[in-house]
């Protein structure tokens, strides 16, 4: 039985700094127990988890949640940011901090670090839960049609652009802008708190995030989750808002025939989330908590 709801302000949470390859990584820890590392999405930080780290911290968990390279209150350099190079810091870090295999929690592009740490370093990873997880960092060539292939293409010249691509991240980054964004993603506008907003404009700011933000927008799309499945044998929670513009839920198709193969029985467990779109952890807390520390439950001691 989960606990009333606990959400933290992102003032309260405690954040420290870990210098990886000579940059400042932001983190947060608490709570004693098995480790869980919990990944945000585009655009995101650690804060997007601060109605989750309570329960699962009085849950009986070690919770550490960070703010990948280029996002939130890490680092900002100027560099090709890719999926590889996000993997590694994970890596890196569950070897300075961790040093046990830990359970790994992500949503979106989370999501998809999740499943390389679960298919790429089984050594560190007991367990992963994916929310909406993302299909790549960016679309693939063979995914896009006229007109979206003609529009892709001019939007990555423009924001590529030295000259113009400075005008468009400022529009991008307007508190409006970003307002408009989650309103297409998040079903319940309630949960659009100023908070919200400021947690994602505020990085925003600082004067290298254009050149992130490009950088980011036009990296390899990475592997395909189709790729990385067939390779994890840890057990695998997935959740999925079920009214998700950017993750559609049909992209949850290959996580049910998973979880309904009779050989694999008890490896992959699917729960589709009513009214809800792409950020179900923040969105509907009040199901999302649950159905983790359940799950969590029935994992292996040790």
């Amino acid at each position: 039985m989960v606990a009333e709801l606990v959400s933290l302000s992102l003032a309260s949470i405690e954040k420290h700094t870990w210098n990886w390859r000579g940059y400042a990584i932001a983190y947060t820890a608490t709570g004693e127990g098995t480790p869980i590392v919990l990944i945000h999405g585009f655009g995101a930080s650690l804060g997007h988890w601060r109605k989750n780290i309570p329960t699962l911290a009085a849950a009986g968990y070690r919770v550490y949640a960070i703010d990948l390279l280029g996002f939130g209150d890490s680092d900002q350099p100027e560099l090709p940011y890719t999926l590889d190079l996000w993997q590694d810091l994970l890596a890196d870090f569950w070897a300075e901090f961790i040093g046990t295999p830990a359970i790994y929690v992500g949503n979106s592009i989370g999501g998809l670090l999740t499943l390389m740490m679960l298919a790429n370093h089984p050594d560190k990873a007991k367990a992963g839960a994916v929310l909406n997880c993302a299909g790549g960092l960016n679309h693939r060539p063979e995914e896009l049609h006229p007109p979206l292939t003609w529009i892709m293409g001019a939007f990555t010249w423009l924001v590529s652009s030295p000259r113009v691509g400075p005008l468009v991240f400022n529009q991008v980054r307007r508190k409006g802008r970003i307002r408009s964004s989650l309103q297409q993603v998040y079903r319940d506008r309630a949960a659009i708190t100023d908070e919200l907003i400021e947690m994602i404009y505020t990085p925003a700011c600082k004067p290298t995030a254009q050149k992130v933000f490009a950088s980011i927008v036009t990296a390899p799309p990475g592997p395909k989750p189709d790729d990385l499945l067939p390779h994890i044998a840890q057990p695998l929670l997935v959740l999925w808002g079920e009214n998700d513009p950017w993750t559609p839920i049909k992209g949850a198709d290959i996580y049910r025939q998973l979880a309904a193969e009779v050989a694999r029985p008890g490896v992959v467990a699917f729960h589709s989330i009513p009214n809800t779109g792409h950020c179900p952890h923040d969105e509907r807390p009040e199901v999302v908590n649950p159905l983790l520390v359940d799950w969590l439950g029935t994992l292996p001691k040790g």
